[in-house]
């Protein structure tokens, strides 16, 4: 029992980081950057002492919490370039990429809004677009990916995803399922009907965000 104890730490601390981070991120997206730690700590359902714990200053736990989500996007693109079928990690990517943006509602705009400068979004993104690149050249190479689709056709399916609005966060991530299955049959070179993700209640496009690109 004591052998186990120091694991079981480790991974509550690990569980209450990633509340922690979570709640910033949404925090951050509906209150602004002005959003006290008192009430990101009330979200993550931990206390006040616990988030200095792990982050001493919200400067730091801002920017870990946007470090988080971009190693996030860079990974799936990763994973998708690792797929030894490259159809199949192009799919497996845009789901991912459309699912991870519906969770991130809006963090990683209003984090390049607020802190313009805080690193190279730049370089980033022109890393991310590398990948995704090459990641539709191989899956050109199938036979499988329209011959036709070109680098654009899926920053704009980003970007159409990101304006994806729905009355809870759940429904808006069930939204964006559905969304990438629609996308992911349009990218077919011959694509043949095959059942959607269910559609969830009140999903709709009610405003326009500014559109973020392939890395958010």
């Amino acid at each position: 029992m004591t052998a186990r104890l120091p694991r079981n730490l480790r991974s509550d601390a690990r569980d209450n980081r990633d509340r922690i981070l979570n709640a910033t991120r949404s925090a951050f997206v509906t209150d602004g950057l002005d959003v006290p730690i008192r009430e990101i700590a009330r979200r993550a359902e931990v206390g006040p002492a616990t988030v200095y714990r792990h982050f001493p200053t919200k400067d730091m736990l801002v920017a870990e919490a946007f470090t988080d989500q971009m190693l996030a996007w860079r990974s799936i693109l990763d994973e998708g370039l690792a797929d030894p079928d490259p159809w199949h990690g192009f799919c497996v990517t845009v789901e991912k990429l459309c699912e991870l943006q519906a969770r991130d509602r809006g963090f990683i705009t209003a984090f390049k809004s607020a802190f313009p400068r805080a690193m190279d979004f730049a370089a980033n993104r022109s890393s991310s677009l590398t990948s995704a690149a090459e990641l539709m050249r191989r899956a050109k190479g199938t036979g499988r990916l329209r011959p036709d689709a070109v680098l654009d056709d899926l920053i704009l399916v980003i970007r159409a995803n990101d304006g994806i609005r729905a009355s809870t966060p759940p429904a808006g991530i069930a939204a964006s399922r559905r969304f990438a299955a629609l996308m992911i049959q349009a990218f077919q070179a011959s694509p043949a009907p095959s059942p959607l993700p269910p559609l969830p209640p009140a999903a709709s496009v009610p405003r326009r965000r500014p559109p973020g690109g392939i890395t958010g």
